[in-house]
């Protein structure tokens, strides 16, 4: 199969799809790999490493396009790419497409088969392509939360660990998933009171026992939410329904109950944001206020932390990139179900139930398909 390894475009967007290893893994099973030119550099990946590897480098996007079987990249296709897509071409990579219908459209007229990063669920729920991206937003939203409560940055002026003789600040977590246990990990390394929020029970009891002491696990619900946003001085959302729109669980009114220049940083904004008052920002133009609340929505935070996030997310593809290359997309669902969850809108057919729900397209079984 020829492998088209695509630039990233979307705004601050650092990280690469296949690194230079990756690249070797995929020839060494048979593969040819073409990359464009410079897609690596800025994590760390120059072209020679990438020849060295066994890569073609091509000049343009179009090319690619043009010769690829399967695309893989990060993020999703940008509008002047939409047609570009090939009938029957394999797009890999994160698409969140609840979060944005007309990559959607674009996708089902194309005719391709999208398979979507995010979507890939192991028999025991966890979701394997996703965790290594949120083992790097969960730190980074406490890291982000801290900096902008800098007065300076539109805080309150709070420091989250504190000082001896001065109470921390307070980080309330909302979802304690890979995003919210990895985010909780460093607000209590820091010192802060953190609170941890779930409507899931048995994850609560986890927690609970592997957490310190000064983070307290709630049941999440309205009324809890409202208890402990006014002691918050950071609250993160990551709040996740796997390939679908995120549930809004701070709505504007609850904004009125917090404390002036307290941070929202909300870590599910690719899927729509767990925030009403949350939109989309970038790298370049993180924060906004709204009532005099910061508001952080950046839909790539990893992307910042590109040569770690790349080789985190290297780790977790790569085997199942492997193996769609080796079988072909339909053998290598019938052989293994966390591909086949993986994919979200396949011949024109939109076959993942999230993605359906959203904009209120017909559902197709993916095994009438294969």
């Amino acid at each position: 199969m020829i492998i088209g390894v695509l630039k990233e475009i979307k705004a601050e967007e650092n990280r690469v799809s296949l690194s230079p290893g990756g690249v070797e893994v995929m020839r060494q099973n048979g593969h040819a790999v073409l990359v464009e030119k410079n897609a690596g550099r800025a994590s760390g990946f120059g072209n020679a490493l990438y020849k060295a590897a066994g890569a073609e480098i091509v000049g343009s996007c179009k090319h690619i396009f043009q010769k690829a079987e399967m695309i893989m990249r990060v993020k999703e296709p940008q509008p002047f790419e939409f047609e570009r897509i090939k009938k029957d071409q394999i797009y890999f990579a994160y698409l969140h497409l609840a979060a944005s219908e007309d990559v959607t459209r674009a996708i089902i007229d194309a005719g391709s088969i999208n398979i979507a990063y995010e979507t890939i669920q192991k028999a025991d729920g966890s979701l394997p392509l996703l965790t290594p991206m949120s083992e790097v937003a969960g730190p980074m939203a406490i890291q982000e939360g801290a900096k902008y409560l800098e007065m300076a940055q539109g805080g309150h002026g709070v420091l989250l660990g504190g000082v001896p003789g001065v109470d921390p600040g307070t980080v309330m977590i909302i979802g304690g998933g890979a995003v919210g246990i990895n985010a909780a990990k460093i607000a209590c390394g820091l010192g802060a009171k953190v609170y941890i929020l779930d409507i899931d029970l048995d994850r609560l009891r986890y927690l609970s026992d592997v957490m310190p002491s000064h983070c307290v696990t709630l049941m999440s619900s309205p009324a809890a939410i409202r208890d402990v946003l006014p002691k918050a001085d950071v609250v993160v959302g990551a709040v996740l329904v796997p390939g679908s729109k995120t549930p809004t669980v701070v709505t504007r009114e609850m904004l009125k109950i917090m404390k002036k220049g307290s941070v929202l940083i909300d870590v599910s904004i690719d899927q729509g944001g767990c925030f009403e008052t949350a939109k989309e920002t970038t790298h370049a133009d993180p924060t906004y206020s709204v009532d005099g609340i910061v508001h952080y929505a950046v839909s790539n935070m990893p992307g910042a932390l590109p040569r770690t996030s790349t080789l985190a997310l290297n780790n977790a593809t790569l085997p199942y990139a492997v193996e769609i290359a080796n079988k072909g997309w339909r053998k290598a669902m019938k052989d293994n179900p966390e591909i086949k969850l993986g994919a979200n809108v396949v011949q024109g057919h939109v076959t993942y139930e999230g993605v359906a729900e959203a904009f209120g397209f017909k559902l197709i079984n993916i095994d009438s398909l294969l």
